[in-house]
């Protein structure tokens, strides 16, 4: 990267040497951000701040875990020992949920909730839509019912989440005199009933959630201030109204609190950011107390880029008429050099008919690659408003049909790839009553039955393609196909299963059969089937669906075909994103401009440049119920926000920015008038006065993220079966033949609230049998919901005797517990290595550690060759473990143990001695593991399939053909 290989500057000095008091840095384009925060990360644990004291929030999970990378790489090399997973590091999501988590008793969370994504989210509300209906006057929200369900759900969703984003109080809402108003408050009460009893959550209900608990827990509030000694913020202009106030309780009267960002890449208002964060960030200290620091040296860029996003934002008139300039006054600089004097700013369009622009989008990059100049289709970024736009789409085939591959996962294609289309289609098949099954009465009809049509006709031409190839799906398909026809009893598979098991067959198995080291394009298949697999269990996991019967099947089937499948289809999917590898190597990239936002690329070309500033209409006027009155003028936020976003994709390029557009004259003019004048004031590529030769391109820059691996989610799986970590870890296919586990988690975290009790103080006597009960009864209550799976009463009498054995064994030893379910988390050289320790208990100024197992007591004598396995199994987790907190506290592990609540008459510990030579053994196993891990090495040569480690597999099919059957 580009601003690695400077000094730092003045700017950039004074940013990392600034701990004290509130911070605001200005960080235009390419200006250094990344690595200033590095630094001054870096300076704090230098002066001996303890990790755990610093609360660093990033604006996605990938930039966080790129400066966990950037950080522990530089502290390696100053030799300085840090456990960096006691830094608060992540998303202000993440940490905002870790905060919940850690105080979750003093909230309304349940345990075993589950956090909705934006599909989730919307499909809840389509799910009970008819609650919503309910409320009188409704449509004024949603549409007339004649409106589509998803339709009305889709109009909810928005509405809901302002009211959470700008935490407005749902009461003061419903009485409202204003009819929309009082309608939203009233939906938004229902909406967060639904939640509850789901026990599920959105992203916006995080954040108010978290508000709740800091406003009417002071104690755990103060408590907060004490630990986070400096905070600091990035990407500040994307914060929203809750997230600065949350962001402003925690930095308390210290004001250690440094936000970083640019004002002009605010391109977040659709998600409820507020630009007024940052410009009015100085307003909240005393005055003269915010120091305010601009980086605007940019490291990326040629200054003719540089030069014309300086021009494109001093083209708007930023006071909007007012005495308030709403943008903070900069000017971008280049970094010193020297550069060629080759136009770096230029166009690439054509007139006349589309196709023929794509020939000359085509031929630009055939120069480009003809003339020696890139190496890799990847150096070429190609950024729109949206990516899912006809012309768009359009663009992206005709280069692949020309030879130059594309990479476009947001362009929502997942079902036009081959490998979908043939697998929907062979569940089509495998239904042969399907499309009268999927009426509700005599004429109905959907659109989408269409495709499912074509699909299956797919799937048929190319079982027909290749019979003999294709012989043993032909036979198994149609004798599954007559088993579904005439149902008669009930199956042990859902539709899951199903898909899986055609994995056996050639048509399937060959995507799947590649090399993880190969081109990310050329996986996309394998990952895309791996999402199938996801969507399946979901609709599974949401209707509640573990098998197929007779009475239920039609059922199950319109909810799958009609409801389900249908809005994902509708919605839009995206394929896989390699989240290391945001640009594959061998394509070009088509990319949203929000998309590409903090990346960089050495040639990046513009389009859209058809657009307009968009100005929305909210349906419901809540302004004066905002903690703050609107802060931009309302009649020009759509034109900054236009101007923002053109700025950020103009800022991406390193050494080539291409405007380019198909040209065309009247009704949907491109260039529109806002871009008339720069675009036609570029030379063409054409033109003799753009070199070539003058250029050398940069490469993409290499990412380098360390990855997290835990013992028994990663070592273990890959040891016991490299493949299974392969389709399971790697390509991310969804487990459905999961063991069962729920006794297993009922177990531990009943005991966990057991050992929150006495950690919190309260007193031990208090431990009775019904407030035990009460855990006990929850616990399962949720997990048996999350888990779709229930334990009989006999097996839920022992697990609850299990328990309260276990508190009355300890009722004497409480004092020696120190921490209960622990993240003992390192980041080490080249990865993190994560584990969890249920119980750590100490005295004489040792620990021991306990972990708690389910089931029967093990001998430790015992010559069974599986269970001698077992327990050097948990042995090396307990080592594992051990080494985690010697290198994280420094204190000194005396004993490791294995607890069995199951054991009635004797000890129920199995005890290990801690041996620091069989720990550096254990140690040094995990770190060749990970090597091979990350070498995506999975051969199986030492491996044998056993019906053991196989039968509970859902890749047994693909693994052992014929082997297996429903």
């Amino acid at each position: 990267m580009t601003e690695l290989n400077h000094a730092p500057n003045s700017s950039q000095l004074k940013a990392i040497a600034t701990l004290e008091g509130p911070l605001l840095i200005i960080a235009g384009p390419g200006s250094g951000k990344t690595k200033t925060l590095v630094d001054r990360i870096v300076r704090l644990i230098e002066q001996g701040i303890p990790a755990e004291d610093l609360f660093v929030a990033t604006f996605t999970e990938k930039a966080a875990k790129e400066l966990v990378t950037r950080i522990s790489n530089q502290l390696l090399r100053l030799d300085i020992r840090v456990n960096l997973n006691e830094m608060y590091l992540g998303t202000l999501h993440s940490l905002f949920l870790r905060l919940l988590e850690e105080y979750r008793e003093y909230t309304r969370f349940k345990r075993s909730y589950r956090i909705l994504d934006d599909f989730d989210q919307q499909f809840l509300i389509y799910r009970n839509i008819s609650r919503f209906d309910e409320i009188q006057n409704v449509d004024v929200l949603t549409g007339p019912p004649t409106r589509s369900r998803w339709e009305r759900a889709s109009s909810l969703v928005r509405l809901l989440g302002k009211v959470s984003e700008e935490y407005i109080d749902a009461i003061t809402l419903s009485n409202s005199a204003d009819l929309a108003v009082q309608v939203l408050g009233q939906t938004y009460i229902l909406y967060r009933e639904i939640l509850l009893e789901e026990n599920v959550l959105d992203f916006a209900v995080i954040q108010t959630e978290l508000l709740h608990l800091l406003e009417t827990q002071p104690q755990i509030l103060s408590r907060l201030q004490e630990k986070f000694k400096y905070l600091m913020i990035d990407e500040y202009q994307d914060t929203n109204t809750i997230q600065e106030r949350i962001v402003l309780l925690l930095a308390d009267a210290k004001h250690n609190l440094c936000v970083v960002g640019d004002d002009d890449q605010g391109l977040y208002r659709f998600r409820g950011a507020s630009i007024r964060n940052i410009l009015e960030f100085p307003n909240h200290f005393a005055p003269s107390e915010c120091t305010t620091i601009r980086l605007e040296t940019n490291y990326r860029s040629h200054p003719d880029i540089i030069a014309f996003y300086n021009d494109w934002m001093a083209r708007l008139d930023w006071s909007g008429g007012t005495s308030t300039c709403f943008r903070y006054d900069k000017t971008i600089i280049p970094r010193p050099g020297s550069f060629h004097s080759s136009p770096s700013v230029i166009r690439v369009g054509a007139s006349g008919s589309f196709e023929r622009y794509c020939e000359e989008v085509l031929a630009f990059i055939r120069q480009l690659e003809n003339s020696g100049k890139i190496s890799d289709y990847n150096q070429i970024a190609m950024l729109f408003r949206s990516v899912r736009n006809d012309q768009v789409l359009a663009l992206a085939a005709f280069l692949e049909d020309n030879g130059v591959p594309v990479f476009s996962p947001r362009s929502a294609l997942f079902f036009e790839r081959d490998e979908i289309k043939l697998l929907l289609g062979a569940l089509v098949f495998l239904f042969p009553n399907l499309f009268e099954d999927l009426k509700w009465q005599e004429d109905a009809q959907l659109g989408i039955w269409d495709r499912y049509t074509e699909w299956k006709q797919f799937f048929a031409d190319a079982l027909r393609a290749d019979k003999n190839k294709h012989r043993d799906l032909i036979l198994w398909v149609r004798q599954t196909a007559k088993i579904h026809a005439t149902m008669a009893s009930s199956t042990t598979y859902a539709l899951a299963a199903l898909l899986y098991q055609l994995l056996e067959f050639p048509m399937f198995a060959e995507f799947l059969e590649v090399d993880m080291n190969d081109k990310k394009r050329n996986l996309r298949a394998a990952f895309n089937i791996a999402l199938l697999s996801k969507i399946l269990y979901r609709f599974e996991y949401l209707y509640d669906v573990t098998i197929l019967t007779p009475k239920k099947l039609q059922s199950v089937l319109q909810s799958f075909f009609n409801q389900y499948l249908r809005f994902v289809y509708e919605g839009g999917i995206q394929e896989y994103e390699d989240f290391d590898e945001m640009a594959p190597s061998g394509c070009v990239s088509f990319m949203t401009i929000h998309q590409a936002k903090g990346l960089e690329f050495p040639i990046v070309m513009v389009g859209s440049l058809n657009g307009v500033p968009r100005s929305q209409t909210e349906p419901v006027d809540l302004t004066a119920y905002l903690s703050k009155p609107p802060f931009e003028p309302t009649t020009e936020t759509h034109r900054f926000d236009f101007w923002r976003l053109y700025y950020t994709a103009f800022s991406r390029p390193q050494n080539l920015l291409v405007l380019t557009t198909y040209e065309k004259q009247g009704q949907g003019r491109s260039p529109s008038k806002y871009f008339d004048e720069v675009y036609w004031s570029l030379p063409s590529w054409r033109d003799a006065r753009f070199r070539l030769d003058d250029f050398v391109f940069d490469s993409l820059k290499p990412v380098n993220l360390k990855h997290e691996y835990s013992f028994t989610s990663h070592i273990l799986l890959y040891e016991n079966c490299p493949l299974q970590y392969k389709f399971y870890k790697e390509l991310e296919f969804v487990e459905v033949r999961t063991g069962g586990v729920l006794g297993g988690s009922l177990l531990h975290q009943t005991i966990e609230d057991i050992h929150r009790h006495v950690l919190r103080g309260e007193p031990h006597h208090e431990l009775t049998d019904e407030k035990i009960k009460g855990w006990y009864d929850l616990n399962y209550y949720l997990l048996a919901k999350q888990q779709r799976t229930q334990l009989r009463q006999a097996q839920l009498d022992a697990l609850y005797r299990q328990i309260l054995r276990y508190r009355d064994r300890q009722a004497n030893q409480w004092h020696l517990i120190r921490e209960a379910e622990v993240d003992v988390s390192l980041v080490k050289e080249d990865y993190i290595l994560k584990g969890t320790i249920d119980l750590i208990e100490g005295e004489n100024g040792t620990v021991e550690l306990v972990d708690f197992k389910s089931g029967d007591k093990p001998d430790v004598n015992t010559t069974d060759p599986r269970l001698k396995k077992q327990l050097n199994q948990y042995r090396r987790q307990l080592e594992i473990y051990a080494h985690l907190v010697e290198e994280r506290t420094g204190q000194t592990v005396s004993r490791m143990n294995l607890y069995y609540p199951k054991e009635e008459s004797g000890s129920p510990y199995v005890s290990f001695p801690y041996n620091r030579d069989n720990v550096a053994v254990t140690v040094g196993s995990f770190d060749e593991v990970v090597k091979k891990i990350e070498a995506h090495d999975y051969d199986m040569a030492h491996t044998p399939k056993t019906e053991k480690l196989c039968g509970d597999c859902d890749m047994r099919y693909h693994c052992n053909p014929t082997k297996f059957s429903l």
